[in-house]
């Protein structure tokens, strides 16, 4: 199928990997509006660590597949690469859906476990549609400012369909109870069935070309970048950064509607939950096309200090103002204005913060490091992992009977690690020409 323009820009293919941007972010961050129907069952009841399980096994296939998918795309190439990935988003979606099919007489073990296997698959699919997509807008802008917008367009229709997630679980699930099981998750699962399914075939009908490879003169290890210390502080500072990207709505989610919690008393508490989390990642949104209208005149330094500065506050006043109730617009059945806790909008608010962390962080990490930039790239996605270890510290914090406030300490210790790491680490050695040579 020919669909280049006169302008040489495969549109078809641009339209494509956009979608492919939203599938990365539903495929992600649709464990966390879920989570609230397995902390339902009696066999979990009030387990916030358990609840937050489902949605951190996406991140642990990050760690498992951030260097074998730079090595698959290597070897069979952008398309099959993305392909696969597609396929196994199709995987988990069904086992997810048949984790509801289980008998739950035995136990919710054996369902639970087939619905955390989904999440891992999810989480592989994730990976190498992560690894495809940005390269490929790039490849497909013809490289320069035209790729750099298509790039920052895939991540805020990333974005956008992360804000949409919630509100379309919420809505389709609607209340839940200790009766609601995954199998109430049907007409959810079959739309994302649908959605994986026809995006495979369209992307075998569209032809990609490869970008074409650079002479290799050295051979670079995967962890070589390491020796590099603003590269790896970097690399910590990213670990760290997703757990402040997925920790604070995972654990919002848990906290507004855990039972006696401050939507308890509304009857629709998963609802507006949802669409209170909604929030975060439309500020996310919002924060990312600033990032782009900015970021040819703000350096990434300075964003940073000012982004990571000012998400550390809105952490300290989200503690600090537990119990005193405000007015939040949310999407629920229309714009509603509806009674939240002051804090779920200063938690909201770091969502506008988190949105030029990861392009900033990366940036700093890799600055003058050369040729051994992509292997770098492959660290940083290994270090997705964070999403998985920030969320499950505050889940024990949680279970071992510390309250949902102080537990968000974890992510503000995350934002003052990447605080320092900007203000005082993240410049390369005076003499770093010579080192990459």
């Amino acid at each position: 199928m020919s669909t280049e323009a006169k302008n040489g820009i495969n549109w078809v293919a641009v339209i494509t990997m956009m979608f492919l941007c939203g599938m990365i972010a539903f495929v992600t961050y649709l464990g966390q509006p879920l989570s609230n129907v397995w902390k339902a069952q009696e066999a979990i009841k009030n387990s916030t660590l358990l609840a937050l399980l489902g949605n951190a096994m996406v991140f642990v296939a990050y760690l498992f597949m951030g260097i074998p998918g730079g090595k698959l795309l290597g070897k069979v190439g952008y398309k099959k690469t993305a392909l696969i990935g597609i396929a196994a988003g199709f995987v988990a979606m069904a086992v997810q859906m048949l984790s509801g099919k289980l008998p739950m007489d035995g136990g919710v073990a054996l369902p639970y476990g087939v619905y955390l296997v989904g999440g891992f698959i999810g989480g592989i699919s994730a990976c190498l549609l992560n690894m495809v997509v940005n390269p490929m807008l790039n490849l497909l802008g013809g490289g320069g400012k035209r790729g750099n917008q298509l790039n920052m367009a895939g991540m805020t229709f990333n974005s956008l369909t992360a804000t949409v997630t919630p509100l379309i679980v919420g809505s389709l699930v609607g209340a839940v109870t200790a009766e609601t099981s995954m199998a109430d998750c049907d007409l959810l699962m079959y739309i994302a069935l649908g959605v994986f399914a026809a995006s495979f075939i369209i992307i075998s009908l569209v032809t990609i070309k490869d970008p074409e490879q650079a002479v290799v003169t050295e051979k670079i290890g995967a962890f070589a970048p390491l020796r590099f210390r603003h590269c790896l502080l970097g690399v910590l500072a990213i670990f760290a950064y997703m757990g402040v990207e997925a920790g604070i709505p995972g654990v919002m989610t848990q906290w507004l509607t855990a039972e006696g919690g401050p939507l308890a008393a509304t009857g629709n508490a998963a609802a507006i939950a949802g669409a209170v989390v909604a929030v975060y990642w439309l500020l996310m949104f919002v924060g990312r096309l600033i990032g782009a209208a900015i970021g040819g005149k703000v350096s990434s330094r300075t964003m940073m200090i000012v982004t990571s500065g000012a998400a550390i506050l809105f952490i300290v006043l989200g503690t600090l103002t537990t119990g005193i109730a405000a007015k939040m617009p949310v999407l629920s059945g229309g714009v509603k204005l509806v009674d939240v806790p002051l804090a779920a909008i200063f938690f909201a608010l770091c969502g506008l913060c988190a949105s030029v962390m990861w392009p900033a962080i990366f940036n700093l990490a890799t600055e003058k490091l050369g040729k051994y930039t992509a292997a770098a790239s492959g660290l940083f996605m290994m270090m997705v992992f964070g999403g998985f270890v920030f969320q499950i510290l505050q889940g024990l914090l949680i279970d071992s009977g510390v309250s949902f406030m102080v537990s968000f300490v974890v992510p503000g210790l995350a934002l003052a690690y990447i605080f320092i790491y900007t203000v005082g680490f993240s410049k390369p050695a005076a003499n770093i020409e010579e080192l990459v040579k």
